[in-house]
C-alpha cells in the first residue's frame, strides 16, 4: 500500500481555496480528518483527502448537478428568506403557526384557522409511541407518530393545496400532543406551548416560549438542505403528504444534519461549569472528534439565525448556570480561532437553559421542518414529474458478453 501523503494547514487550504477558519470547519463537520505531527505542534491533512474534497466542492461541470427551482427560500449572507421574508424578523414578530402558513400558501395565507389534531388518531398515535424503550429519543418517538398518524387519516391521498395545508395543520399537531407529556397541566393553544409541555417538565417563562416560538420559525425552511430534498423527492413521485414528512425525517437525524443539535447538547451537557469548558473542547480536539454547533456550509461567516436565537436566551435567563456553560464554549471557539456557531449551538442552549429532556432540540428541528417540507411537497404537486438525477458512473466499462460461469 502507497504511503500517504500529509500537508501542513495551510497547504490544505490553499489546495481547497478556503480560509484556515472554514478548513477546520470541515474538520468538525466530519468533511476531512486531521492528525498532529510528531511534535504535536502542526495540524496535518491527508493529501488524497482534501483532493477528493475539492473535486466535491468543485464539480466537473454544472449540467451534472441537480437544479430545482422553487419559490419558497432563499439563503442571503447569514439567514434565510421566506418567500422574500426575513427569517430573522420573522423570528421576534411572528408565530410559528403564520410563518407555516406563509410557507404553504403566502399572501394567500389564512389569518386564522385552528390547529388541532383529530384526538382519536392523536391517541393512538400517542399509545403507539408509548410501547417504544423508555431511552427512545423524540426523534424516534416522531417515527412511529407520522406512520400512525398516516394510518389514521382516510383523506391522506388528496393532493390539493388547501387539503395539504389542513393535513399540516392537524399533523403538526398531532406530532406534538403524541409525545410523552412532561406536566400535567393542560397548555395553552399555540404549538411553541404545546410542545414546550411535552419536551420540559417546569412551566415556561414567557421570555424562553418566545425563544422556543423564534427556534420553530428560524429552523421552518432552509432552502434545499438534506431532509428536503428527500422529502421533495418522495412528493415528486405523488407520495402523500406523510410519506413526505417521514422521508425528511429520516435524514433530519443525521450528525451532519438536525442530529447535530444532538451532539451540541451532549457537548454542553460535559461542561459542568463554566471553567471545565477548555477541557471539553481540548479532549474533543484531541480524539479528533466534530465539534457539533460551529460551521456552517451555507453561511461562511456568520449564521444569522444562531445569534437571534441565542439573544433570546440571554434576555430570557440571564446568568443561567447553563447559559454560563455556553457562554464558556462560545468564548473557548473564539480562542480557539473555531468556526462561528450555527444554530444548532444555539438551540442547545435553549434546550439546556430550560431543562428539556434529552434530544429535545432535534424535535423542535423536526417539528418546525415539517413546515417547510410541506411547503416544497406543494410545488412537487403542482408539477408532477419524478425528480430523476442521473449518475456519473465511474466504474468498469460495461461488458457486452455474459459473464463466464464460475
Amino acid at each position: 500500500m502507497a504511503a500517504r501523503d500529509w500537508v501542513d494547514a495551510a497547504e490544505a487550504a490553499r489546495r481547497l481555496g478556503v480560509k484556515p477558519a472554514t478548513l477546520y470547519s470541515y474538520v468538525s463537520r466530519g468533511l476531512l480528518r486531521s492528525r498532529r505531527d510528531a511534535d504535536g505542534r502542526r495540524s496535518l491533512f491527508d493529501a488524497a483527502e482534501v483532493a477528493a474534497l475539492r473535486r466535491r466542492a468543485h464539480p466537473p461541470s454544472q449540467d451534472q448537478q441537480l437544479t430545482i427551482e422553487s419559490a419558497i427560500t432563499t439563503l442571503g449572507d447569514d439567514r434565510p428568506y421566506y418567500r422574500g421574508r426575513d427569517a430573522l424578523a420573522l423570528a421576534r414578530t411572528a408565530t410559528f403557526e403564520q410563518v407555516a402558513e406563509w410557507l404553504w400558501s403566502g399572501p394567500e395565507a389564512p389569518t386564522a384557522t385552528p390547529w388541532q389534531a383529530d384526538p382519536a388518531a392523536a391517541a393512538t398515535a400517542a399509545a403507539a409511541q408509548a410501547l417504544l424503550p423508555e431511552t427512545a429519543l423524540p426523534l424516534d418517538r416522531l417515527h412511529v407518530v407520522v406512520t400512525t398518524l398516516a394510518m389514521s387519516d382516510p383523506l391522506r391521498f388528496a393532493l390539493e393545496p388547501e387539503s395539504v395545508a389542513a393535513v399540516g395543520r392537524s399533523m403538526i399537531a398531532g406530532m406534538v400532543e403524541a409525545l410523552p407529556a412532561q406536566r400535567r397541566r393542560r397548555p395553552g393553544p399555540a404549538i411553541a406551548e404545546r410542545l414546550w409541555s411535552r419536551l420540559a417538565r417546569t412551566p415556561p417563562a414567557s421570555g424562553l416560549l418566545r425563544a422556543l416560538d423564534a427556534a420553530l420559525i428560524l429552523l421552518a425552511d432552509h432552502e434545499l438542505a438534506a431532509s428536503t430534498v428527500a422529502a421533495r423527492v418522495a412528493a415528486s413521485v405523488q407520495a402523500d403528504p406523510y410519506a413526505v414528512v417521514s422521508a425528511g425525517l429520516g435524514v433530519v437525524g443525521g450528525p451532519m444534519h438536525g442530529g447535530a443539535t444532538l451532539g451540541a447538547e451532549r457537548m454542553l451537557a460535559e461542561v459542568r461549569d463554566p471553567e471545565s469548558a477548555a477541557a471539553v473542547i481540548g479532549e474533543r480536539l484531541r480524539r479528533g472528534e466534530r465539534i457539533p454547533g460551529i460551521g456552517h456550509m451555507v453561511y461562511r461567516e456568520a449564521d444569522g439565525r444562531a445569534r437571534v436565537l441565542l439573544d433570546l436566551v440571554r434576555a430570557a435567563a440571564p446568568g443561567h448556570p447553563r447559559l454560563q456553560a455556553a457562554e464558556a464554549l462560545l468564548a473557548e471557539f473564539a480562542a480557539r480561532g473555531l468556526p462561528m456557531t450555527n444554530i444548532d449551538f444555539s438551540l442547545a442552549a435553549l434546550t439546556a437553559v430550560a431543562g428539556m429532556v434529552t434530544g429535545a432540540g432535534e424535535a423542535v428541528f423536526a417539528v418546525a421542518r415539517t413546515a417547510g417540507w410541506l411547503a416544497h411537497a406543494l410545488e412537487e404537486y403542482a408539477h408532477p414529474s419524478p425528480l430523476r438525477p442521473r449518475a456519473v458512473y465511474v466504474g468498469p466499462a460495461p461488458l457486452d458478453a455474459p459473464l463466464e460461469p464460475v
